[in-house]
């Protein structure tokens, strides 16, 4: 007998089995001969472990233990969606992308909104090579043993895929294997698990991969990414996937109209009831390729594709209590404290009430008979009150005049919905959240340090602002509760680490009002430095691209405080980086400088992501649309019909990618 070839021939017929069984739905011998070959092939390749491959079935059992799940940047950012709730939102959707496209043709493809945790899988030459989850968006976790568990989740394609590409998708719970686990854990006298969607996710961040495959978890596939991907739409993508392998399901919908649109979202807001797993909208995205190129993204989300919200789900219940919250910003946020009740699979505890107008306009009282509803929001709010239960002697309620937290009288600015309060540096909520924000992944990444573990710091006397992390010795932080030696020391190297972090991102970490990341980056990219930026007056400020008045002014406030200008010098000195590092910069020549130019079109030589930053890294700027200022329109084919007559209007110069060569070769 040829070992080799019998492992590989019941490699290909259990993979096909498995495709038939959990994919197609549609299975072709019994679960009994499965397990039997399947058996077979594990004694094979037990006896002959020279023939070892990953992506063999018999790795789907799980067995690898990860005892910390390395962090992966994604090669293409994972972005959020934005939300709309009504017929009237999508049809201001269609208006937006019609005025940036022109009068063209659109089609949508209508997918539904799966309630999971969101995983990118990477394919290399047909086989899963890494899978991570979404993280932030531009970073995540990998969990490629996890998710080689999932039996819809192919390990080697089929067909006619390319070299590499991504996959997006859901990792789902189907409602009767949730139904199961939890009447499991029950019956051993066990709490269940509260909801689908947080029991999938949890999962993906087990340990042990063999207990990952006890669960019965499904992946939904939605999305390729790529260079040069063999497709010109969305729902010729879906097609594409379920042939090579994916498993995509089949309820997307191609609509011509955006009458069709509201066709889909009506049916499935009825039958959703009907499906094997969780989902709370429509996914709608403009489905030529082209198009969705030309639209391009906000900072957070594509502008070719929005979530539809079905409308949420209500529960009734009274309201205790009204507490405050104090945030880092010492923003007042008021909180109801509910009667726990049941809302869209979790026990409702608390909701937001947001300010003192919207507690005033609804009237809300505590002992109040209220309407709770989770539309969207990951924190339940209120949204009315049932007046016919309200008790006679029932109280208005009286908006705080002080903080809870140090007792100093709130203060309210023109024009704003929310109460302050200005006591920065003494109020200790204020001074715990800055050092929290400090220390996040987005910000200084502090490896060992988390929220809790701040809060411990403060409240022992160790620090009081985030340059005291800086000074922090081990001796200190061992003594304190849960810390250990290894804990303390794992903290300190993580805090060393940190004055490694670049500029944009210290920038961001200090914690300026209205100085995302977003502006940070702009910010760190025109003044190169810190001290730059603290002398910059208000004017310089504003007439920084993209920078408006508001956040000027906020960024001048910042730096004429004497105590932040202390903060500032004390972390120069402990070495964090208040300097963008030339060294590290991409910039390859400053050619380009004083030029904006608008991307259009597809190209033979570049993709637009790589026209873009050579672009940028020649020293100009690219503009997401075609105004006055632009210099350059670089056009490819199908171009944008509106970005073409708007140039033409405007007379600014439109140039091929090889004129663009020739002009960065002057």
């Amino acid at each position: 007998m040829d070992v080799l070839a019998t492992i590989k021939a019941l490699r290909e017929e259990l993979n096909l089995h498995n495709y038939n069984y959990y994919v197609l739905d549609n299975p072709t011998i019994s679960d009994f001969e499965f397990d039997q070959k399947l058996k077979q092939l594990q004694d094979l390749e037990s006896k002959h472990p020279e023939y070892f491959d990953e992506n063999s079935p018999t790795q789907r059992v799980g067995g690898a233990v990860t005892k910390n799940f390395e962090t992966i940047a994604h090669e293409y950012r994972m972005y959020s969606l934005d939300n709309s709730y009504s017929q009237e939102d999508l049809t201001d959707w269609v208006t937006r992308c019609q005025k940036i496209l022109g009068d063209v043709p659109l089609e949508f493809t209508c997918e539904l909104k799966y309630d999971g945790a969101s995983i990118s899988i990477l394919y290399e030459n047909g086989k899963l090579k890494r899978a991570v989850t979404r993280g932030d968006g531009f970073q995540g976790d990998d969990v490629t043993n996890n998710v080689k568990t999932i039996k819809s989740v192919p390990i080697k394609l089929k067909g006619d895929f390319p070299d590499k590409f991504e996959i997006r998708g859901e990792i789902i719970l189907p409602l009767a294997g949730f139904e199961k686990m939890n009447q499991d854990l029950i019956e051993i006298g066990e709490t269940p698990y509260s909801n689908p969607r947080n029991t999938a996710s949890g999962s993906l961040k087990l340990q042990d991969s063999a207990e990952v495959a006890k669960r019965p978890l499904d992946c939904l596939l939605y999305s390729l990414v790529g260079n040069n991907l063999p497709i010109q739409s969305q729902f010729e993508g879906l097609q594409k996937a379920r042939d090579w392998g994916f498993k995509v399901p089949q309820q997307s919908h191609l609509a011509k109209s955006i009458d069709e649109v509201f066709e889909f979202i009506n049916y499935w807001d009825v039958h959703r009831h009907d499906l094997p797993y969780e989902t709370d909208g429509v996914v709608v995205k403009v489905n030529q390729i082209q198009y969705q190129e030309e639209l391009g993204y906000t900072a957070k989300s594509p502008r070719w594709a929005i979530a539809y919200k079905f409308k949420a789900e209500q529960a009734v219940t009274t309201l205790e209590s009204i507490s405050y919250q104090v945030g880092r910003t010492g923003a007042i946020t008021p909180v109801a404290n509910l009667q726990p009740v049941q809302l869209a699979g979790t026990i409702v505890k608390r909701a937001s009430l947001h300010n003192a107008d919207q507690i005033e306009k609804l009237d809300i009282r505590v002992n109040d008979t209220v309407f709770v509803e989770k539309g969207g929001e990951i924190i339940p709010k209120i949204v009315g009150v049932d007046l016919t239960q309200r008790k006679a002697d029932s109280e208005k309620t009286i908006y705080i005049t002080h903080c809870p937290e140090c007792d100093t009288a709130l203060v309210r600015n023109e024009g704003e919905a929310q109460h302050y309060c200005p006591n920065f540096y003494g109020c200790p909520p204020q001074i715990i959240g800055r050092v929290q924000h400090y220390i996040t992944r987005k910000a200084m990444d502090i490896d060992g340090l988390g929220g809790e573990t701040v809060a411990l710091l403060y409240n022992n006397g160790l620090i009081e602002n985030y340059a005291d992390l800086y000074e922090l010795k081990k001796d200190q932080i061992i003594p304190l509760k849960r810390m250990a030696e290894k804990s303390a020391e794992n903290l300190i190297n993580g805090i060393e680490k940190s004055k490694k972090i670049p500029f944009e991102r210290v920038l961001y970490a200090l914690g300026i009002r209205y100085v995302g990341e977003t502006v940070a980056k702009k910010l760190a990219k025109h003044y190169k430095n810190i001290d730059a930026i603290a002398h910059a007056s208000l004017l310089d400020l504003v007439l920084v691209d993209e920078i408006g008045e508001k956040i000027a002014q906020s960024v001048v406030q910042f730096f004429e405080n004497p105590n932040n200008v202390i903060l500032i010098n004390r972390l120069k000195e402990y070495g964090v980086q208040l300097a963008i590092d030339e060294s590290k910069s991409t910039s390859v020549s400053n050619k380009l400088e004083g030029n904006i130019f608008v991307v259009s079109g597809v190209f033979e030589t570049y993709s637009r992501d790589d026209l873009k930053k050579v672009i940028e890294e020649n020293g100009g700027k690219v503009g997401s649309s075609i105004s006055s200022k632009t210099n350059y329109v670089v056009a490819g084919a199908n171009m944008g019909p509106s970005k073409l007559e708007k140039a033409i209007k405007l007379g600014i110069p439109i140039i091929d990618e090889y004129k663009f060569n020739e002009l960065l070769n002057e």
